[in-house]
């Protein structure tokens, strides 16, 4: 008797809830019936005939009872699942980078065409200007509403693009500039109050590293004849962080985070005070009431030195020591100095009060993998600020912790179009309002306070 094992390629792919994908079966044709098998797409497990009611009800029922299935893809519009390879294949371009950047791409868009629809947002439930006044009006909101209005203010901030435009036709020349590569920055008050620039400059092929103060004026647009040149520039090793000290008693002083130690050193003297580490730092800040000095590095540890006391023989010298588990990639000193804002590699934002050592807040939703990006802390207006490597702009609540906003990029999610932010409680100048910059790429935009 002659058996029949098929019927056709319709055979080969699978619709219900009782088979899983078949296993590829050895045939007399060979290749061709493995290549074959990887063009097909399949069917989804649990997936029945698609239906033609509310598309969004339909494509979340079908995502709550699709199942994962190792080495394929399921495709919620043709209603399949298709073979991935790994890395980049011509003859497949379907793979998990492919069809994850596809996603967020998806994403992106969706998010900048709400922001453009919805002009008004509410950052809590049942929260609105009109309900705020009425709470104020009652005495319900004695000490929290004016960070309530802030938290208002920074969901209807709309974004406008700024053009810029240069008097001098000669600065579009290439040849007016060196590309240079920055590792930190920071401000320097030298002879007053953010008077300089400090530079940590990495090192490129035979030419070493070095830290360089640049005169403030440098980049005024006023009397451009009379901007002085480079104030001092000090070779050191490729430095991953620079911090300035504004404390009396180590005036003139800053500091460089190197490889496996601290270079604090005194630009008028010249005088070097150095501190072996065990890891690289990647984060540092002084403290303002007393010369202590913050180092975040990339072990996850954080420890303070108080650069009065000479060197030490071992790590007898660090005050403070606390713990995170990746690399600390940002630290803030809040105000008061009691409290310390930390950011590492594995996405997490701790608030740390340094007198019990321990971590009483965590700020949820920021996603950060291998980046060195920044905090940006606003204790006025209440408000914290970070980029992810995501390229999404962030915005907390300093008080509560609570996401008040997730800011889509204008341009399509990269590694080198990470967005850089700042924001500004007087954007514009003395008399302007709280609002933020955003620089990506050559594109400059601002979100102001309406």
């Amino acid at each position: 008797m002659r058996r029949h094992y098929g019927r056709g390629k319709e055979k080969r792919g699978w619709s219900g809830p009782k088979h899983g994908p078949r296993r590829h079966r050895r045939s007399r044709h060979g290749n061709r019936a493995g290549s074959l098998e990887q063009e097909e797409p399949q069917t989804p497990v649990n997936a029945g005939p698609s239906s033609s009611g509310d598309p969004s009800s339909s494509s979340s029922t079908q995502n709550s009872v699709v199942a994962e299935l190792p080495g394929f893809y399921y495709d919620s519009e043709k209603n399949r699942y298709f073979r991935l390879l790994p890395g980049h294949n011509n003859y497949n371009p379907l793979t998990k980078e492919s069809i994850q950047c596809k996603v967020m791409e998806c994403k992106r868009l969706r998010l900048l065409e709400e922001e453009e629809k919805q002009k008004k947002k509410t950052t809590r439930a049942g929260l609105n200007s009109s309900v705020l006044l009425q709470k104020r009006q009652l005495g319900l909101l004695s000490s929290s509403y004016c960070r309530l209005v802030h938290e208002l203010k920074v969901n209807c901030m709309q974004r406008r693009k700024i053009e810029i435009h240069s008097p001098d036709s000669s600065v579009a020349g290439t040849n007016n500039f060196k590309i240079i590569v920055v590792n930190s920055v920071c401000w320097a008050s030298l002879t007053h109050p953010d008077s300089h620039v400090l530079l940590c400059l990495m090192g490129i092929a035979e030419t070493p590293g070095c830290a360089s103060l640049l005169p403030a004026s440098l980049f005024s647009s006023t009397n451009p004849g009379d901007r002085p040149g480079m104030l001092c520039s000090f070779k050191i090793s490729t430095a991953w962080s620079c911090a300035w000290c504004l404390n009396p008693q180590a005036d003139n002083c800053f500091s460089t985070g190197l490889t496996r130690r601290v270079l604090v050193t005194n630009v008028v003297t010249g005088h070097r005070q150095t501190f072996g580490t065990s890891s690289d730092v990647l984060a540092q800040q002084f403290a303002r009431q007393t010369p202590v000095l913050y180092n975040g590095c990339r072990s996850g540890e954080i420890f303070s030195i108080d650069v009065r006391q000479r060197n030490r023989k071992g790590q007898s010298w660090k005050a403070i020591r606390l713990f995170h588990g990746s690399a600390v990639t940002s630290i803030h000193l809040m105000e008061a100095e009691h409290y310390l804002m930390a950011a590492d590699m594995a996405g997490k934002i701790k608030l740390w009060d340094l007198r019990t050592t321990k971590c009483v807040k965590q700020y949820h939703g920021h996603h950060n993998e291998y980046a060195i990006l920044p905090l940006h802390v606003n204790e006025e207006e209440g408000l914290l600020t970070a980029v992810g490597q995501d390229c999404y702009t962030r915005i907390w609540s300093l008080h509560d912790t609570h996401l008040l906003r997730t800011i889509p990029s204008p341009h399509p999610s990269s590694k080198d179009a990470i967005p850089s932010v700042v924001f500004s409680s007087r954007l514009g100048g003395r008399r302007g309002v709280p609002g933020l910059l955003m620089a990506v790429k050559q594109d400059l935009y601002h979100f102001s306070y309406i």
